[in-house]
């Protein structure tokens, strides 16, 4: 059987979701057909989570693993790592990098394609440049300048979000709407990053799409509305992981901005040379029956509550099946 690393962690603000997110694809995948053995990666030590707890080194020379099997001490080589690792340094095309040198394959996208979408600022003008979807004006902001605020406010009308560049699960992502919040929003998104973006703000619906190449075919997923409720404005972390918002899949919406939803996402996943699952995420202005592109996940959650696995679910594909896909699309 081929031997899969489950890589999970990381060192970002989304640790823990990450493992969430790997519990949920280990207790997924077929154990018939795979050995696979949970990696975990922390900042002080990359470990093989044994099923009974145990903390065992990965050598990082080779990425494997010791185990002992009928009293024989053997090494495990893997055969693919399954990416699990949301932010740095799964999300931003580092790890692939390694995977890259030690000739392992891996379930994500590329390193060129990681390191530019996980960055927000560099992946908006690509997007842009395309011509098949708006993007909102945004301007990137590095922690070696000052900041300019007054000129920010002459640029820019309130509210604007705020948040920081490469990033994910809305962490230090604020909405601000007076202009004495908008120096204390970007001094927190330093605190997570070395570069910040301040975009302008779209009133509209918010809507996430799946898609996923196979060997045989690419599957673009149904479309989610994001609806925040309790008072949320938009989907911060809260809304994401603490219950706040309503996920409606298929969302309720006309077909013909469904469908758009799904053409645009079906060809930025060619067009930025995306690789296993990802997840696209738009709004929609109402008044000006206008898409804009927000921004790509090219590692997007898989707990139990996720929206890709939703998504799969909705067009008849369960979990394990999903999870199997995307094994066998990179063996």
């Amino acid at each position: 059987m081929k031997n899969i690393a489950l890589v999970m962690g990381g060192y970002s603000g989304e640790h823990d979701i990450s493992i969430n997110s790997g519990c949920q694809v280990y207790e997924a995948l077929d154990k018939s057909k795979y050995n696979v053995y949970k990696i975990v990666i922390d900042r002080d030590a990359w470990y093989w989570l044994t099923e009974d707890g145990r903390h065992l080194p990965v050598d990082k020379n080779d990425f494997s693993v010791r185990e002992n099997r009928n009293g024989v001490d053997e090494k495990v080589n893997f055969d693919l790592a399954f990416i699990i690792v949301h932010g740095n340094p799964g999300e931003n095309g580092v790890l692939q990098g390694y995977f890259d040198m030690l000739g392992i394959r891996y379930t994500t996208c590329g390193f060129y394609t990681s390191a530019l979408t996980f960055n927000k600022g560099y992946c908006n003008p690509v997007v842009r440049s395309f011509g098949i979807v708006s993007v909102a004006k945004s301007q990137l902001l590095y922690n070696r300048d000052a900041v300019d605020v007054d000129q920010l406010l002459r640029d820019f009308r309130l509210p604007v979000f705020v948040k920081p560049a490469s990033g994910g699960s809305s962490v230090a992502t604020n909405k601000v709407k007076l202009p004495e919040q908008l120096l204390p929003a970007i001094e927190e998104a330093f605190k997570e990053d070395r570069e910040v973006l301040v975009e302008e703000f779209i009133k509209g619906r918010e809507f996430d799409c799946g898609v996923l190449r196979t060997a045989e075919k690419k599957f673009v997923f149904p479309v989610t509305e994001i609806i925040p409720t309790n008072g949320h404005e938009f989907f911060d972390f809260a809304a994401k992981y603490e219950g706040f918002s309503n996920e409606v899949t298929p969302a309720e919406v006309d077909e013909s901005i469904s469908s758009q939803i799904q053409r645009v996402s079906f060809e930025l996943y060619d067009l930025l040379n995306c690789k296993g699952v990802v997840r696209f995420d738009y709004i929609y202005d109402v008044e000006k029956k206008e898409l804009f592109f927000l921004e790509v996940n090219t590692i997007p959650g898989q707990s139990a509550e996720s929206i890709v696995p939703k998504q799969a679910r909705a067009m008849g594909i369960s979990t394990a099946q999903l999870y199997e896909m995307i094994v066998e699309s990179c063996l």
